[in-house]
């Protein structure tokens, strides 16, 4: 492990976020680069002091009170008996109809959350020595071909190395308990994964970004193909780099 992969996964060491292995391996550098040590001690000094200062201010009670006074207060009525049975009919059969609903929102829920897991996992395990790249190319018309026959519809690749982030090359990785592109992107010293699926789904899903064990991950869905985006850097960047992805492949279509 070099500098750059130790530094990348420091604040997920000190938030304990890491699995035995990668932690090991983040101390075992530690312990010999004076230069990562530096700035993992630095790092934990500031999450001490984070941690020692008081942040939160309440409100006190009485502005509560004043709040609830100044609120018009609803005029209440005897409940009737048919009333009482009216009300309890109705909710019964509403919260039998929104139960089925709600339990299939969660599921999503838990499964787009369960994907989003796998996909920084993977990001995680590209960052060791020599997991990054299967090909190693800034030429987008190399990375490209070299998915043919590797899976059912090769990945989209964009060289944005004008616009600030630097094609290196591309992969494969397993998601989801199947293979799926990962095209690789730099900028700076910061590596961005752009992970790409094939769906059934043909709509267009709008960017969202999520944020888990300290690394920021944009995902779409565009033209029957799930991207997830993730990277140690600022999400007014990330987002920067998806606009600029998904503005170069619509331009790609329309030619």
């Amino acid at each position: 492990m070099n500098c750059d992969e130790a530094r990348i996964l420091l604040h997920a060491l000190l938030d304990n976020e890491l699995d035995a292995g990668h932690a090991r391996e983040v101390e075992a550098h530690v312990a010999s680069c004076p230069a990562c040590a530096a700035e993992l001690a630095a790092q934990r000094d500031m999450q001490r002091v984070l941690a020692d200062t008081n942040l939160r201010y309440a409100a006190p009670a009485s502005l509560r009170a004043r709040i609830e006074a100044s609120m018009p207060q609803p005029e209440r009525r005897q409940p009737t008996r048919r009333s009482v049975l009216r009300g309890f009919a109705m909710g019964s059969a509403v919260s039998a109809l929104a139960a089925s609903g709600v339990v299939a929102v969660v599921l999503r829920q838990d499964d787009q959350q369960r994907i989003l897991s796998e996909v920084v996992s993977a990001h995680l395990r590209s960052l060791q020595a020599g997991h990054l790249i299967d090909v190693v190319s800034t030429d987008q018309h190399t990375v490209k071909p070299w998915f043919n026959g590797k899976l059912d519809v090769a990945p989209p690749v964009i060289d944005l190395t004008a616009q600030g982030f630097t094609l290196v090359g591309g992969r494969l990785d397993y998601i989801d308990a199947r293979a799926i592109g990962a095209v690789v992107y730099k900028r700076r010293q910061h590596v961005i994964n752009l992970f790409v699926s094939q769906t059934s789904s043909t709509e267009h899903r709008p960017p969202k970004t999520q944020t888990m064990q300290g690394f920021n991950c944009r995902r779409w869905g565009e033209r029957g193909l799930n991207f997830w985006a993730v990277s140690d850097i600022g999400n007014d960047e990330l987002a920067e780099f998806v606009d600029k992805f998904d503005a170069a492949m619509k331009a790609n279509v329309e030619e």
